[in-house]
């Protein structure tokens, strides 16, 4: 072999007297070798300054060391809301330290779903990390049918059969309903998430189960759908002054769309918190900066994505068993409320 020539597995396999399974067998850390094997590789692998590349763990491992990180969204959506930046944070920052390559993929139309498809059936990534999940969306079943390792961001229902990390929704929701009814409002709004995902309908369960439990009425009127945009924020906020006039608080399903709601009080001449208390869901850096300072929800997104990270490596590389977190929330009392 020439000086300047990089060593490969077969040449430490040929160093060492074994085949080349039984090196990346030892290079895993695998106990199917004996001890003599053992000590010959190591050896061998010192003697030649050898080192290790993916191709040689995938001859006993069968992984890529690659993820997916899917998100069927638009690039404006991932763009516009703290939530996919600080959740994109947490799950790179996991994988950091690791020898595991991160692919960022966006599912917007047909042809990208198609290549995701590819790419799972072909087995170029060990394993999904898969946002923004929508009832009816057929990625979660399409991924479970392929057998491919999938952690969601959130659940499809309470069924969910998949792993899954998600926030402590229903109960963070009704925090904020609580607080804004323990202030003495009794005409408390609501601008939901969608209501095909699990995320929206839960936060909507915690509005109606903080009014329950107050013994305060909690009208159909008071609801409006949103869909966590800003400008879906502002259209939701007019429809339930149009409707309710008397609202006086309003808790928006996430910050952006409380941003929204907002500039569309403003527009109505409505004082925040005097004559209405608004607050959100998230705690994004929006929080701090509306006016006045924004009451919300804090919910761990970093954290979320570094245990979903987490949860697809153990799964990959231990054969662990599906995992189901739910991570609590925090009420952030500012000026808003």
């Amino acid at each position: 072999m020439s000086g300047n020539r990089r060593p490969t597995i077969k040449t430490v396999a040929a160093r060492a007297g074994v085949g080349r399974t039984t090196v990346s067998r030892v290079v895993n850390g695998s106990d199917l070798v004996s001890a003599d094997a053992r000590a010959r590789v190591l050896a061998a692998i010192k003697e030649l300054n050898y080192v290790p590349n993916s191709v040689a763990r995938g001859l006993v491992t069968n992984r890529t060391d690659a993820v997916a990180l899917v998100i069927p969204e638009s690039e404006s959506r991932l763009g516009s809301e703290p939530f996919f930046a600080a959740l994109i944070r947490g799950v790179s920052g996991a994988f950091a330290e690791s020898r595991t390559q991160l692919q960022l993929m966006l599912v917007r139309d047909q042809a990208e779903r198609d290549q995701l498809t590819e790419s799972v059936a072909t087995r170029r990534v060990d394993g999904v990390l898969l946002v923004s999940v929508h009832s009816e969306d057929r990625l979660p079943g399409m991924l479970e049918e392929m057998g491919l390792p999938t952690v969601l961001a959130g659940r499809r229902d309470a069924g969910e059969r998949l792993s899954y990390v998600n926030s402590d929704n229903a109960g963070g929701a009704a925090a904020a309903v609580r607080h804004l009814l323990d202030r003495g409002r009794r005409r408390v709004a609501t601008i939901t998430g969608p209501l095909d995902m699990d995320v929206g309908r839960s936060r909507l369960a915690g509005w109606r189960t903080a009014h329950e439990e107050a013994g305060v009425p909690a009208p159909d009127l008071m609801i409006e759908a949103g869909d966590f945009t800003e400008e879906g924020g502002a259209r939701a906020m007019r429809s339930l002054l149009e409707r309710a006039p008397d609202l006086d608080a309003v808790f928006a399903a996430s910050d952006l769309m409380a941003v929204g709601a907002l500039a569309e009080l403003r527009r109505w001449k409505r004082q925040v918190p005097g004559d209405v208390a608004v607050v959100g869901f998230e705690d994004s850096v929006l929080a701090r900066h509306t006016n006045p300072p924004l009451t919300t929800v804090r919910q761990p997104v970093e954290e979320l994505g570094r245990t979903m990270a987490r949860i697809l490596t153990d799964i990959t590389q231990n054969g662990a068993p599906r995992q189901q977190v739910t991570l609590p929330t925090e009420l952030v009392v500012r000026e808003s409320s």
